[in-house]
Order: structure tokens, then C-alpha cells, then sequence
């Protein structure tokens, strides 16, 4: 048997998991008040997100750390409210909305709590986006049909205190995450 010099052995240990303890390093990001997280924490979020139904044994496997270690980040990122929950995204098939939306909407600023609230009782609109630019929102409407679209539109556009709007049909949607 050949005995290696330690500062071989040494060498080839850091080679071999010089990766991981960098990675393990202690880096942390601030997201939000209350909230920081490393690289080990977005590499659990980006697996989340791409598959929430995974198991904490496979994505422990996955992420080669121990099943305590996962449950204990995944419990503090829930905490701090960086995992905000878990959803069942239904598919146009079950909603029986097939076709969307996108309508930027100018709104009088003076009645943008009445419009907010207003687009919120209309069944059709199913996300509401305040943005920056030309347009104050962005309202995502889905529907059966582009006639129901058009009907969806025009309550948008008789809401008081909506100025003016314009919408885009989304031919493809190419991923949604």
C-alpha cells in the first residue's frame, strides 16, 4: 500500500468537495424583512417550483443533504413566509377557460380602490397585476370563447374610473411556471 503525503490527501479532499463547501459556505441573500437564503435554499425553491409533489427523500437525494436538513429549511422557509404555499394549477381542460387575455387598463387614480375592487367580483379576471409604465394594471382574463372575452372586456371598459384600456389574446403560452 502506497501512503500519500497529507497534503495530498488534503488536496484531493478539497478537489472532491471544494464545491460543496463553498456552496455551504454560509452565503445568504436578504429577500423581504425576515428573510435571507443561500444557495442551498434556492436550489430547494427552484425544485419546489418546478415540482412541488416531490418527496423530501427524493429531493433530499437530489440535493444531497439529509432529510432532517431539508424539512428543517423547508419549515423555515414556510416560517418566513418565502414558500408562501402549495397549489394544484388545473389545466384549461378543467376549467373549461380556453381562451386568455392580457388587458393593460389606465385607471383614474382617484378611483383605483373602486376599479380594484370592481375587477375583483368579475369572474372572467383572474389575476391583477399593478405595473409600471403607460398602464396602471394588468388584468389576465380567461374565458370559454373570444365572445366571452369581448363580453369581459366591455364590463372592464363601463367600470367607472377605467380611461382607457388595450388587451392581447395569448395565441401560445410556451411555459408557465
Amino acid at each position: 500500500m502506497t501512503v500519500r503525503p497529507a497534503t495530498d490527501v488534503v488536496a484531493r479532499l478539497i478537489a472532491r468537495f471544494g464545491a460543496l463547501i463553498r456552496r455551504n459556505a454560509g452565503f445568504r441573500r436578504q429577500i423581504g424583512e425576515n428573510a435571507s437564503v443561500d444557495d442551498l435554499d434556492e436550489r430547494i425553491l427552484d425544485l419546489l417550483v418546478d415540482d412541488a409533489r416531490q418527496s423530501i427523500t427524493v429531493l433530499a437525494r437530489r440535493l444531497h443533504v439529509a432529510r432532517s436538513t431539508l424539512q428543517e429549511r423547508i419549515a423555515r422557509l414556510e416560517r418566513n413566509d418565502v414558500i408562501a404555499g402549495y397549489t394544484v394549477r388545473l389545466g384549461p381542460a378543467a376549467t373549461g377557460r380556453r381562451v386568455t387575455a392580457h388587458v393593460a387598463i389606465t385607471v383614474d387614480p382617484k378611483r383605483g380602490d373602486h376599479v380594484q375592487q370592481t375587477l375583483r367580483r368579475i369572474a372572467g379576471v383572474r389575476t391583477l397585476h399593478t405595473v409600471s409604465g403607460p398602464f396602471d394594471l394588468i388584468a389576465v382574463v380567461a374565458a370559454e370563447s373570444t365572445a366571452e372575452i369581448d363580453r369581459v372586456l366591455d364590463r372592464i371598459g363601463g367600470i367607472p374610473g377605467v380611461e382607457r384600456t388595450m388587451s392581447s389574446i395569448v395565441l401560445t403560452t410556451k411555459f408557465d411556471r
